[in-house]
């Protein structure tokens, strides 16, 4: 059996690899791990979930194996993935578990847990976990079993919080928000209202089987004919957990996690909260928002890919702002982790702030075109090492010359090698890409 954890939590299809027993055995022992039993209190868990209808079943199991190991849960029902992260904090508990796929289909979900904080968790941890799965252990009975609270103060504590993290008034901006019939469908609306913008919401109706369904962040396309078609100042889309943010601006213009890391990382300096002027992002991020920074005098730590290595290098650096060009965007000042709400709220304020439009903003900087190619069945390992892979990057390379880059990442879960190619056009991008992955191919082939 492989490991559990993958690189956000333990994700599959709901009541197929990922099984009501599989999520009460993992509360279980991610209670042994992560309650805190001293002075004589019991622990105490939040536990949230996505619209998605298996979220119920699993849900049930979560807090069956929390509370029989003698857990207190707050069962908070659907917040996005940040209002369990920050529930867990404000409360103080000792653990907070949200289950979710995020971006996946409706039929897969998932499982992630937050320590104390709010924090995700390292590596370490989740194989603390892991090795207790299905270990015998003493269980509590009668009074010292776990007890369940629902509170519906809840959901407003996480609004209150989102709310107070800026101080502009969004009044006379007409906002559309795509909610993906997700987890922010009440949250993300309410938060805009509150701050004064007139809201369109669309995408948030959801019923259990609909969540990220051609819409939200993946699938833009409805997000940017409602904005062309109520003449909006913005729009932004969430994923099924709200962790993640797009935007579209009033020309019904994508804007992507590198433009509004961009643009919020100017709006940081500016206002004095961009510690030692410098943003984390990953190996991922365009060759433009490298050079837009460059320009700007504000300097960019990269990472490997997946925020879990953008937040380890913001709280080891102590930075204030990091993300990726997928739109998981952390303000660590306000979250302990992507927060699309949050993200999108501080993009309106600083459109209200510098009257001026999300194109202008985003201009910041120039997306280079950049082409993906996967290239599967083939022995990743060698990636790094062989001499005709390595000889066709260094040839595109010297052809790019500066103005494109190429960068080859083996995959984390599958046979396969990532070929990532920026280049002046589009055309030069793909043939590139294509011409590097065909070698890859003839000498990789398993």
């Amino acid at each position: 059996m492989g490991r559990v954890f993958g690189t956000d939590g333990v994700r599959g299809t709901a009541n197929a690899e990922l099984t009501a027993e599989l999520a009460l055995d993992l509360a279980f022992a991610a209670a042994q791990v992560l309650g805190d039993r001293t002075g004589g209190r019991r622990p105490l868990a939040v536990v949230a979930r996505d619209t998605r209808a298996s979220g119920e079943l699993l849900e049930a199991a979560v807090i069956a194996g929390l509370a029989s190991a003698g857990v207190d849960v707050h069962r908070v029902g659907t917040l996005p993935t940040p209002g369990a992260a920050f529930l867990t904090e404000a409360l103080g508990a000792d653990l907070g578990v949200m289950i979710s796929a995020s971006h996946n289909p409706m039929p897969d979900n998932g499982i992630k847990f937050f320590g104390r904080g709010g924090h995700k968790l390292d590596d370490a941890v989740e194989d603390e976990i892991e090795a207790l799965l299905g270990v015998r252990a003493d269980r509590p009975t009668g009074g010292a079993v776990g007890r369940v609270i629902d509170d519906g103060a809840d959901h407003s504590a996480y609004v209150d919080h989102l709310v107070a993290s800026v101080s502009a008034d969004l009044a006379g901006l007409t906002i559309v928000l795509d909610c993906a019939n997700g987890a922010a469908h009440e949250v993300g609306p309410d938060v805009f209202r509150r701050l004064g913008a007139s809201v369109v919401s669309i995408h948030d109706a959801p019923d259990g089987l609909n969540i990220n369904e051609n819409c939200g962040s993946t699938h833009l396309g409805a997000l940017q004919r409602a904005v062309l078609e109520h003449n909006a100042d913005a729009g932004f889309a969430f994923d099924g957990d709200a962790d993640r943010c797009l935007a579209v601006d009033s020309r019904g213009e994508v804007v992507d996690g590198d433009q509004i890391l961009a643009l919020l990382a100017l709006a940081g300096r500016e206002a004095g909260w961009l510690v030692r002027d410098t943003v984390v992002a990953t190996v991922m991020s365009n060759l433009g928002f490298l050079q837009a920074l460059q320009r700007a005098g504000i300097s960019v730590e990269q990472t490997a890919v997946g925020d879990r290595y953008v937040l380890e290098a913001m709280r080891a650096g102590g930075y204030t702002l990091g993300g990726e060009q997928s739109g998981h965007v952390i303000l660590s000042q306000h979250a302990s982790t992507g927060d699309g709400v949050l993200t999108a709220v501080h993009v309106a304020a600083r459109i209200a702030q510098t009257g001026r439009s999300l194109s202008d903003l985003a201009a910041v900087m120039t997306r280079l075109p950049q082409v993906l190619v996967n290239v599967p069945g083939v022995d990743k390992s060698r990636a790094d090492s062989d001499p005709a892979v390595a000889q066709v990057v260094s040839a595109v390379e010297a052809e790019l010359a500066g103005s494109g880059r190429v960068l080859l990442r083996p995959s984390g879960t599958e046979p396969l090698v990532r070929v990532m190619v920026e280049a002046p056009t589009q055309e030069a991008a793909q043939t590139a890409a294509d011409r590097i992955a065909q070698v890859v191919k003839d000498h990789l082939a398993l």
